[in-house]
């Protein structure tokens, strides 16, 4: 679980600041998207090293729901009869984190369809796929969020990605042996400070968006 949500963290913030390149104009971005899909090569194959990460983003997604459910369930049958009161507020992002991940990938998959393979019913009419010769990320991304439901979904994925990150980077210090409590208190602010830099990063790009500064 630590390992698997280390690389979903290290992914979540590299693909927020690719993201944020939305804001350099549709030329640069789209040269960017374009980018992605040829880099190294002739050493790798069109969109090879984008196959490697899904690839390997799959294994982890596929480890992280697995250690989930294991944890879950031992958790169930080891609470017992007895629960002790008054810890629902203070542990909140811990008992929330089954379902801030269920919405997580329920959206994961809502976006892969909708900017990834422009699935009909999904994305947009006007969806343009990628060539290897051309890219319009810039106009795919933009015309989904000009759709309000979209953007608003996006946002709320947002926070449920903040409440879910900012927990699991945590926790991953005690998942690990480390104790300390001087090393847990940065590790606390260490993971709030780089969820809500997450957050506020990707919410950035559909308000932009349906105020008309990104179109």
């Amino acid at each position: 679980m630590a390992v698997t949500g280390v690389v979903f963290a290290l992914f979540v913030l590299v693909h927020m600041i690719g993201n944020l390149k939305v804001f350099t104009g549709a030329e640069h971005f789209n040269e960017y998207a374009h980018w992605l899909r040829t880099v190294l090569q002739p050493f790798l194959p069109y969109e090879g090293l984008l196959w490697i990460l899904r690839i390997a983003l799959m294994v982890a997604l596929v480890a992280h729901v697995w250690s989930a459910a294991l944890i879950w369930r031992r958790g169930r049958a080891s609470r017992g009869r007895h629960r002790r009161p008054g810890m629902w507020v203070k542990n909140f992002t811990a008992r929330t984190m089954v379902v801030t991940g269920i919405v997580l990938l329920g959206f994961v998959v809502f976006h892969v369809l909708d900017l990834t393979t422009g699935t009909a019913g999904v994305a947009v009419d006007t969806f343009q796929p990628a060539t290897p010769s051309t890219a319009h990320a810039y106009e795919n991304l933009v015309s989904s969020l000009q759709r309000p439901w979209v953007a608003l979904a996006y946002m709320v994925s947002m926070l449920a990605l903040f409440l879910h990150l900012a927990h699991g980077l945590w926790t991953v210090v005690s998942d690990v042996g480390f104790t300390g409590v001087r090393l847990r208190t940065v590790a606390w602010w260490v993971a709030g400070v780089v969820a809500l830099a997450v957050m506020l990063g990707n919410i950035l790009i559909p308000i932009a968006v349906l105020m008309g500064v990104v179109a």
